[in-house]
């Protein structure tokens, strides 16, 4: 195991039963607090590719994408939950481990062409993160990668990203 994912994985605190019963909540927020955990991600996450936007995903990952948007030279992107951008938007739906949602991007977010990151905190069923590609690739956009602070193997979320490159800082 490398260093960076004992930094990691020391600092995220697993709650049961949240956000509803028989579900394991990986909580970040110990290493959020961490200035040295928070720093090594953020620089891990920044030197993946060359973009030119860092997409973050509602809520948790803006907390990773945007610094990492910053420390990369590149423009931070978020996508949120339907209903929370002013602007025109594309939608996407998609399930997640226990309900379902949909979020949006703002239609002008991206240039044609764009190099994009996506960035979000953990990688689950994979419902989110394939969501947020197609809003990228409808925007114009070309998706280089997407990149999580946690992957959980178990739920299988990698297999519904056929042909996008992942990368996950740690996989429980």
């Amino acid at each position: 195991m490398s260093d960076l994912s004992r930094l990691i994985l020391d600092r995220i605190r697993d709650v049961p039963d949240y956000p509803q019963p028989g579900v394991l909540f990986k909580d970040i927020t110990p290493l959020l607090a961490d200035p040295e955990a928070l720093s090594a991600v953020i620089d891990e996450l920044a030197g993946l590719h060359q973009v030119d936007k860092i997409v973050g995903i509602e809520a948790r990952g803006f907390i990773l994408a945007a610094p990492a948007a910053y420390r990369a030279g590149a423009g931070f992107v978020p996508v949120r939950k339907k209903g929370k951008l002013p602007a025109e938007t594309l939608e996407a739906s998609y399930d997640l481990e226990y309900g379902s949602a949909i979020i949006e991007v703002h239609r002008d977010a991206f240039a044609p062409g764009e190099r994009v990151l996506i960035v979000d905190d953990v990688l689950a069923t994979g419902g989110t993160a394939r969501a947020a590609v197609e809003l990228v690739r409808r925007a114009g956009a070309d998706v280089v990668a997407i990149a999580v602070l946690m992957e959980l193997a178990f739920l299988n979320g990698r297999e519904r990203l056929d042909g996008v490159e992942v990368h996950s800082l740690v996989i429980v």
